[in-house]
Formats: structure tokens, sequence, C-alpha cells
């Protein structure tokens, strides 16, 4: 199904959303099907919400979730996001994470149209040659993980963000103790068959007294190379990784209203004789021995003054330290698989949350400061330098207290970039200024029977990142920001009682359009075009009942195309962009049992995108909570991907996906 006729069937009117938004009834066709795609059933899921009560399209994937996807890395973990998408994934290292088109194109593992944050501290965006994301974090390490698609949430957290942000909340210490004081913890042991991974998590919370708690997590996940769908193993997918989270909260002042919050997280991935290339798995650059290391520390201190509605401060210092050790073992010297990457980045942000009300109208601003400091060595295929920033931010969530909220965002940035290292185009010491102004405006409006409709205008502007510093045209690259503008347009539905009294129904539907101009991504090749339009649409929806059944929906259907000025006519053309996500449904039916027993089928269905075939793939999933009469919780979670074996490969991969994969973990909580 086109996006224009996707349109003309979900923009009728506010009824007919309604009625489309309360069907129980979907019919879809084979996803291998050229021509065609899904017809939708917009439903839901209590294990996932839907975030009906923002303009912003964000997802929220809780601890619980976290848990039951049994995922390999945050990248396996957020692939169920409408609009996200994976360049390849089975390994840490050789994932990357595509937003609505952005970031990881399998070239470079990231880029800072996604933008990804540790409690706050900038992570994992450095545009490394044919490296993945740098994230190599585990996801038992987090509490919550949220994706923010496009560019209208992003403006408290940074620039150039069009793709979107991935914000990720380690676990605290009050989350096993539940505020009271003692020592709790889990134990968590995983085996999956398919690579045959051992994971073992171990988490302590300890809270002496009231106002003080300590956490420790250890997380160790090793596995072979695993099998596609036809029985073949494909090579260099092994990987092993230990992740280490310590972290400490101090509460103080009056009615414990100051809080210090020390975090410590890091990861490490130790690979021996595998391909240069972390994307396509194979030796084209030679093999080389891979120490990844991740290292995060955050401060947060922490001010709300109770019965004060104008002061809730918050003061983090965060510093990020990405190095990648590695070693050629074999294959032609290219020079670049020598090279040891390392990039550090400290961070201090200040920001005030006030609740107020003026000319009649009800303010929650958020308004903050924002100082960057990156410091990368220099390496083949990777200048190094210095990428200094200063930010200010202002966020007002304005509430007319008659369904009305409007919500005008802005940021400043300014930058001043530095080579560190001679190159064959420009000088140690050589610097560049830039800065802009950016920001947005969202509207939404909710009716009291539920329903809402919402829109929104952003623009963002991507500085220039310090490995373009030694390009041919650097005089443009360095001095250019990438410009971008989007569009949002939906509506959304949250209702109890819908077609009983004891049921819950949300659904959200958002159609976003972008225009990215003065492109410089691409390093020597940004004349190529002269500008990039994206568009598509994304669906969510959670329905539930108090039997215990549910069911969960999301959709993306999203194109795009490069295009430029033909010469000597002033005729334009157009080139489409395949960096899109594929088209593809998620549809989950499940049902619980008494609060112990719960058990879901879940179906993806992609369609094809040019010689990438479509394809559905079938999972079950089945957790038991175990009563032992002396553990606080023991759970049983048993998990079947990909049912039937298929053999498929996803429109972003250079490499098969898994065949069938048993997952079995065992939770105990004391």
């Amino acid at each position: 199904m086109k996006i224009k006729h996707m349109r003309r069937a979900l923009l009728c009117s506010a009824s007919a959303m309604t009625l489309a938004m309360t069907s129980t009834v979907a019919v879809a066709q084979d996803a291998s099907d050229e021509d065609g795609f899904l017809g939708l059933l917009v439903l839901g899921n209590n294990k996932r919400d839907v975030q009906t009560d923002t303009a912003t399209p964000e997802t929220v994937i809780n601890a619980e979730e976290i848990q039951d996807r049994q995922a390999s890395s945050i990248a396996e973990l957020i692939d169920s996001v409408p609009g996200v998408a994976l360049v390849n994934s089975g390994t840490p290292t050789g994932a990357g994470i595509n937003i609505r088109g952005h970031g990881a194109d399998g070239t470079y593992g990231a880029n800072q149209k996604v933008q990804i944050q540790i409690d706050g501290a900038s992570v994992g965006s450095e545009e490394l040659y044919r490296i993945g994301t740098q994230l190599s974090t585990d996801p038992e390490l987090y509490r919550e993980v949220s994706v923010i698609r496009g560019t209208v949430g992003s403006f408290e957290y940074g620039s150039g963000v069009i793709g979107g942000i991935v914000k990720l909340d380690t676990i605290n210490a009050s989350d096993l103790t539940e505020g009271q004081m003692g020592l709790a913890g889990r134990q968590t042991l995983s085996y999956h068959g398919n690579s045959g991974a051992r994971i073992s998590s171990t988490i302590l919370g300890w809270q002496p007294t009231e106002n003080l708690e300590f956490l420790f997590n250890y997380t160790y996940r090793e596995q072979d190379d695993y099998t596609d769908g036809d029985g073949n193993v494909v090579a260099n997918t092994a990987s092993e990784v230990s992740s280490l989270l310590l972290k400490g909260k101090y509460s103080f002042g009056d009615n414990a209203d100051q809080s210090l919050t020390l975090s410590w997280n890091e990861s490490t991935s130790d690979e021996k004789d595998v391909p240069y290339d972390a994307f396509a798995g194979n030796s084209v650059f030679g093999n080389v021995d891979r120490l990844t290391e991740s290292k995060t520390a955050v401060l947060e201190y922490a001010y709300n003054p109770v019965g004060n509605d104008l002061l809730d401060l918050t003061a983090t210092l965060s510093y990020a330290d990405q190095y990648i050790e590695q070693e050629q073992v074999s294959g032609i010297p290219f020079g670049i698989q020598d090279a040891d990457h390392r990039y550090e980045t400290t961070k201090l942000t200040v920001k005030n949350a006030s609740l107020f009300q003026a000319f009649g109208v009800k303010h929650n601003l958020r308004a903050g400061v924002e100082v960057l400091r990156k410091e990368r060595l220099n390496a083949a295929s990777a200048p190094g330098g210095t990428d200094k920033r200063l930010a200010f931010f202002a966020v007002d969530e304005i509430d007319f207290d008659n369904g009305l909220t409007v919500t005008p965002a802005l940021r400043y940035e300014r930058q001043n970039i530095e080579a560190s290292n001679d190159g064959t185009n420009i000088r140690a010491g050589q610097d560049f200024d830039n800065s802009a102004l950016m920001g947005g405006l969202s509207t939404r409006y909710e009716f009291q029977s539920g329903f809402a409709l919402f829109g929104s205008v952003a623009y963002t502007a991507g500085f220039p990142v310090i490995d373009d510093v030694d390009y041919t045209h650097y005089p443009i690259l360095m001095t250019q920001t990438e410009k971008a503008v989007t569009y949002e347009l939906g509506a959304s539905y949250d209702r109890v009682g819908v077609f009983a009294s004891d049921d819950t129904l949300m659904a959200k539907v958002n159609f976003w359009q972008t225009r990215l101009w003065d492109y410089t991504s691409s390093g020597s090749n940004f004349m190529d075009f002269d500008q990039q339009d994206t568009k598509g649409v994304e669906l969510e929806a959670s329905y539930s009942h108090a039997s215990g059944f549910y069911v969960d929906m999301n959709a993306n259907i999203s194109s795009g195309h490069w295009s430029k000025f033909a010469i000597p006519t002033p005729n334009r053309y157009l080139q489409r962009y395949d960096g899109m996500p594929t088209n593809n449904l998620e549809l989950t039916l499940g049902k619980k049992f008494n609060d112990r027993l719960d058990v879901s089928w879940e179906g993806e269905f992609y369609k094809r995108f040019e010689a990438t075939p479509g394809f559905a793939v079938h999972n079950l999933r089945a957790s038991y909570q175990i009563d032992t009469g002396y553990l606080k919780e023991a759970k049983l979670r048993v998990g079947v991907d990909n049912l039937f074996d298929k053999q498929y490969q996803t429109h972003l991969a250079t490499r098969p996906a898994p065949g069938r994969n048993i997952k079995v973990s065992l939770s105990a909580a004391f």
C-alpha cells in the first residue's frame, strides 16, 4: 500500500479515525507480495503503553519488557519500535541503529542524526568507518529505554537530531529494595540455543538507611556463531561482552529534597580474529583482534524543594570514554586495521523545571544550559581533534486548561572544532567556529472522549564533525551546518471501557515528513545532490482486558529520495534513498493467567524492498512466576524466535538473520 493511500484511509475525519482505532479485525497480505502491503489492525498491549498524552513520537520500553525480550543488545531490544531498523544484528559491535532512515548506513555505524544517552551522558555517535554502534552495553543494566523519533522532542538533548534519540536509564537500588532498608537482589541465568549464548546477570541493591542506597550489577554474555534458517553457520558472529554498573545515591536536606547520584557504567567486548568490517562480516579489509571498551561516569545533583513549584533543578556532569583497540592479524594492509580509536566526551548539563501560571494559562517550563567537550584520538580513517560546544535550551509546555496544549522549544548552540594533527589537507591547530538557532512548535488538542489531535514543526541544524576535517572540501564541510525541517501530524485515542467496562484501548498514528539540505555527511561526496526528502506514517496501539487478554500492534510505512537540479536544464531529478526502514507490521496476541503465566505470539511482517524479499517471522514467548515461599520473586521465561526457521535477511543487513532460536532464562529475586 502506498503512503498516499494510507493517508487517505487514516485522515478522513475524527470520527472515522476513532472507528478505525476501535476496529478488531485485521487482514494481512502475504509479506512477500511485492505489489501489496499489509492490512492494519489497531489494537494494543498492556506490556508497552502507547504514549498518547504527548505530541512527541516516543516509545518507552520498561524493565518487564526488557527482561521478556531477552535481547542480545540494545539495538535488538529497540528494533520493535516503529521506524527503527538495524544495520545487521547478532553481534554487539556489528549492529547499527537506524531511525527514520538516519543513523547507521552500512558505511558508518552511527552519526549525530541518531543520538544515544546513558543517564544523560552522550555516547556512541561517532562516524567510524565500517564499525558498528560502539554501544557494547548490556540490556540487563537498564530499567527503561526510551526512543524519541524525529526532531520535535530533541531540543533538550542535542542538535542535528533528525532520526531520533535513544535514552537509556540504568537500574536504581530502590528498584530492588522498593525503598525499604536492607539488602535485595536478583540473579538471572539465560541460554540461547541457536548461538549457544550463555548469560549471567547479578544485581544487588543495598539500602543501609532511608537516605542512602547502593547498586551493583555485573552481566556476562558469551555466544558462538549462530546459524541461519537454512542451517548454515554465519561466520564471525561470536561475541563476548562483560558489563558492570556501580551506582550510589544519597538524599539529604529538608524532607530529603536534595540528592547526589553517582554511577559508573563499563562494558567490554573482546573479539579475536574477526573481520575489520563489522557490518559485512567478510574479510575484504582483513581480520583484526578488536577490544572495545565503553566507560561512562555520571554525577547528578537534584534539588526539588517541597512546596516550591518554581524549582526542580538538576545538574548532571558526565564523562563517556569509548576506546577501540585493533590489531591486524590477516589480509592486505590498508592502514586502517591497526588503528586505535578513542573519543572522550565530558558534558555538564544544568536545567530547571518550573510550574507556574501566567497570562491565564499554565506553564511547565524546562530551561537549561549545556557545556560539552569531545576529544578524539587521531587514527587512520578517523582524524583527531576537539569539539567544544555551548548550548542554551528552553521548552515551555503551555496548558490552556481547555484541552489545548502548545509547546514551543528553542535551542541555541555554538561550536568550536579544532584539528589535533597535521593531515593531507589541514594543519594541526586549525579551528572553525559555527553557531545555530533551532527550535520547533507542537500543539495538541484533547477531546473529552479520549480522542486527541496533534501536530508539530521542528527545525534543527547539525554541526560539522571531527571526521570531516581532512577532506579536500573541508572549508565547506567545516563551516556549513546540515539543516532539516520536520512536519508531523497525528491523532491518538486513549479510553477505558471501549468494548467492555474493564478494558483499555490506546492508539496513536503519526504522519511525518522531513526535508534535509546542505548535506555534508558523505564527506567528499556531499555535492552529489541538493536535498533529501523522507516521509512516513507510524502506528502504535495497545488493547488489554481484565481477563488478561492483550493485543499489541505497531507499523511503519516510509520512503525517501535524493534530489538534485539537473544541469544544464533547471529540472529536478530524483533518486530513491535506499537507507529507509522496510515497511513492516508487528502484531502480538497474548494472555495472562492469574498473574502467574503470560503467553504470547508475535508476528513480524516485512514488505519487499527492491531486491530484498518480504518475509514473515513468528515468535513465541511465555513467562511463569514460580511461588517458592521464601523468594520475593522467581520467574521462568521461555521464548522461541523465528519459530518456523525462516531463512531471511532484512533490507539493511549484509548477513542472514538467525534461524530458530530457543531462549530460556530463570531469575530469582530476594
